[in-house]
């Protein structure tokens, strides 16, 4: 069973109805009891950093996910979810993330040509820097997925597991052990996206 957790951030109903697709059990929950049931959690995110931040922690979401991650629950951040797993992010000042990916969160404008269009929005290529993490088995290098950001993760080059070129290369997705993140949208990405989303699934659940 897993959980999407619901701390007052996201489009929760797009990615249940891609988990429902795919067949997966799934419920959306911002009950803590609940959600400690669950064999894996997923943390989404839109909008602006420092808000989620502070609703995540409100809501006692924050201390949740690193109870479950120290635990070795699989933990998946998408987009906005995944920044929140790094340390901290300088979205319009700066702000703590969750520190369970070590890096920070910055502005794409620094890397990228002036003339390209922020935020990044549309369907471009993951490519793999390294040997392909488990969360990609069923998908290839240069496969396109759907990404709509205007902050990224730096300083995270053992952590990256994927990357997608935007006039500069920018981090695409992370992995530390049983945590991982996407910055594009898995459930907005076709029948790649049900292939990434299907493959965490499939991944273990605590450790002994």
């Amino acid at each position: 069973m897993l959980a999407i957790i619901d701390y007052g951030v996201g489009n929760l109903f797009s990615l249940k109805s891609s988990l429902d697709a795919i067949g997966e059990s799934c419920f959306v929950s911002r009950d803590a009891a609940e959600i400690r049931r669950a064999d894996r959690i997923i943390l989404p995110g839109v909008g602006a950093f420092g808000d989620a931040a502070k609703k995540l922690e409100e809501s006692g979401m924050a201390e949740l996910v690193k109870e479950l991650a120290g635990i070795g629950k699989p933990i998946l951040g998408i987009c906005l979810g995944m920044q929140l797993l790094f340390d901290r992010s300088y979205e319009d000042g700066v702000y703590a993330g969750l520190g369970l990916i070590h890096g920070e969160i910055r502005p794409i404008a620094d890397v990228i040509p002036k003339d390209y269009k922020i935020p990044h929005i549309g369907w471009n290529q993951l490519q793999f820097p390294g040997e392909k993490n488990p969360l990609f088995q069923s998908i290839q290098s240069g496969d396109f997925v759907y990404f709509v950001h205007s902050y990224y993760g730096v300083d995270c080059a053992e952590s990256t597991i994927a990357v997608t070129e935007y006039g500069a290369p920018l981090t695409a997705a992370v992995a530390q052990g049983n945590i991982l993140g996407c910055q594009f949208h898995p459930e907005k990405s076709g029948k790649t996206g049900l292939a990434i989303l299907k493959a965490f699934c499939k991944m273990g659940g605590e450790r002994a």
